[in-house]
């Protein structure tokens, strides 16, 4: 019965070129042979090299992409591998045990081509060989047909009610989740952050209104009125620790030259409810050295998200919000993976007057994957800005933004790494509102503006899909 429900699916798939609605894994079938992705004699022993053979039905025939980025087979014992780690064209493609590891993280594209997340290069039939018993390697990709697979079985698209459990259903959970305006779990009932009074130097937590919701600004009004507040943290909503202080705090030593952020410089509405922004000025940051909690170092992938404003900017370096030096030094290129918003465009490739998405690398902010024209960038001058970053450490990223009010993200990158950033070289800590190497004495100047409303760091690559569901939430957020 089971070899006649995968070959059905089969005969569906060529037929309409649409993968029929369910659970079970199907085939992938090459465009060029017609002949289906195997697991060589449907063994289920460690380190079995794919090649291609006649369609049968075989459980090593039939494979599944599941929300945690992974392609499964014989009967989701087994997932396809990148032998070695390797990250080279050539490399082979195995079945092996399910690890996790980023060499098994696998990307659909629109095309039908399958891209290797840590590789970023495509399964191909070698040689473009049509016979049964040719291997399937990882090779550049090219679009031609010996790329092209149909069939499978993808996952439903990744699903929940705040931004951090979408994350998670999608298999890239946060593990740095900060907001001055909401809750980014369903479930999370704790505080966003603190302000301090200047009457007194007392501090209030300020929380959200129920478990999943708003910001509580009344507690703040409350609390500030007859005098004046700054932001002295905001929480981290991961269960982690990475809650972010101000440069200049004594949580953060060697500070001189940042100072918390004004509390009421800006209010807004999100969902009809009153909150307020964090407005970063000159002269403004927050750090945290989040390198033994969670945070992804080295050249492990990971993906990050903010909520911005494209009428607070300005061209001073850096209005960063991502992975930092622990140092706080400028110490090499790859050492930093930080979202960038801003007017500065040091490198070209960048159109219209800005903002921009862009990447802070360091030693480099990058519109695209070199000092050169990227005809994808564009300006986002909206109000409300959804900014998206995501880096999988070895060869790849990709910048996506959108209003965050309306419409779906606009991918302005997704290709190579720059040359010389390859492997990352990430330390770990967080910054938002302000480069890397700031601010200790001797260091990088502070002299950026921008807003940061809400935004999530997260471990691993996260899926195209698992991003459109995030600027979905963000748009239903309403923010006004």
């Amino acid at each position: 019965m089971r070899v006649i429900v995968l070959l059905a699916a089969l005969v569906v798939t060529a037929l309409t070129g649409v993968t029929p609605a369910s659970a079970a894994p199907a085939p992938l079938v090459s465009s060029a042979s017609g002949r289906c992705l195997t697991v060589r004699g449907n063994t289920d022993a460690p380190g079995t090299a794919l090649e291609i053979q006649d369609c049968a039905g075989q459980a090593g025939q039939a494979f599944e992409f599941t929300a945690a980025g992974e392609l499964r087979t014989l009967a989701g014992t087994r997932c396809v591998d990148a032998y070695g780690n390797r990250t080279a064209p050539g490399t082979a493609v195995i079945s092996w045990s399910c690890s996790g590891g980023a060499n098994q993280q696998w990307r659909r594209n629109a095309d039908g081509s399958i891209t290797g997340v840590q590789s970023g290069l495509c399964l191909d039939v070698n040689g473009a060989g049509t016979a049964n018993g040719t291997a399937v390697i990882l090779w550049t990709c090219h679009g031609g047909a010996n790329q092209q697979w149909t069939g499978g079985t993808t996952p439903p698209p990744p699903s929940g009610t705040a931004p951090c459990d979408i994350y998670a259903s999608g298999g890239t959970p946060c593990v740095a989740a900060h907001s001055t305006v909401r809750a980014l779990y369903g479930a999370y009932a704790g505080n966003l952050y603190q302000v301090r009074r200047s009457s007194d130097n007392t501090t209030r937590n300020v929380g959200v209104l129920a478990a999943g919701g708003n910001a509580d600004a009344a507690a703040q009004d409350a609390f500030c009125a007859g005098s004046t507040c700054v932001v002295t943290v905001v929480y981290d909503q991961s269960g982690r620790g990475n809650d972010l202080w101000y440069q200049g705090s004594s949580v953060v030593p060697g500070s001189n030259q940042s100072s918390p952020a004004k509390a009421t410089s800006e209010s807004l509405t999100v969902g009809g409810t009153k909150a307020y922004s964090l407005y970063i000025n000159p002269g403004n940051s927050y750090w945290r050295d989040g390198h033994l909690t969670g945070v992804p170092t080295g050249s492990a992938p990971e993906g990050m998200y903010m909520v911005t404003s494209g009428t607070h900017v300005n061209s001073g370096c850096c209005f960063d919000y991502g992975n930092s030096e622990t140092t706080r030094k400028a110490d090499a290129a790859g050492a930093m993976d930080a979202i960038n918003f801003g007017t500065e465009c040091w490198f070209g490739g960048c159109s219209g007057g800005g903002p921009w998405v862009q990447a802070d690398l360091e030693w480099g902010l990058y519109p695209g994957g070199s000092q050169s024209w990227n005809p994808n960038q564009r300006a986002l001058p909206s109000k409300f800005v959804t900014a998206m970053l995501k880096n999988n450490g070895t060869s790849r990223f990709a910048l996506k933004g959108s209003n965050a009010q309306s419409g779906s993200l606009t991918t302005m990158w997704d290709g190579a790494l720059p040359g010389g950033y390859s492997p990352m070289k990430k330390q770990g800590a967080i910054v938002l509102g302000s480069g890397g190497d700031c601010c200790k004495p001797g260091g990088g100047a502070n002299l950026s503006a921008g807003t940061f409303y809400e935004g999530a760091m997260v471990a691993g690559y996260p899926s195209d899909a698992t991003e459109a569901a995030v600027q979905a939430n963000v748009v239903a957020a309403g923010y006004r």
